[in-house]
């Protein structure tokens, strides 16, 4: 798909220069693999999206988006990092029970 789009530089007021771009669209066949569809995507354009390993995919009205999977837990040590800086990273803030209060004894 061809845009046209306008860029006006700051550093020349006078100047509008239009440049055209265009997205990455690449036609490719669904391809057999067992019981199952598969799509060839080419090496350049797995890069530019940064896709490696697992991904997601997700249905929508025009088709499918392929995802790159965020890592299981992503994000947590930055959170764990916010709670400690906020002093709220205490593990269980609950006031003690009578339960607590007795010693265990183990058999």
């Amino acid at each position: 798909m061809l845009r046209l789009v306008q860029v006006v530089l700051a550093s020349a007021p006078q100047r509008d220069y239009f440049v055209i771009t265009m997205e990455p669209v690449v036609k490719t066949k669904l391809v057999r693999i067992g019981n199952s569809r598969g799509v060839r995507i080419p090496k350049p354009l797995l890069e530019q999206a940064g896709l490696e390993g697992e991904v997601l995919l997700r249905l929508v009205d025009s088709g499918i988006v392929i995802e790159a999977a965020k890592p299981e837990r992503s994000g947590w040590s930055e959170a764990a990092a916010v709670l400690r800086d906020r002093e709220e990273d205490a593990l269980d803030n609950a006031p003690p029970t009578a339960f607590d209060d007795s010693e265990w004894v183990w058999e």
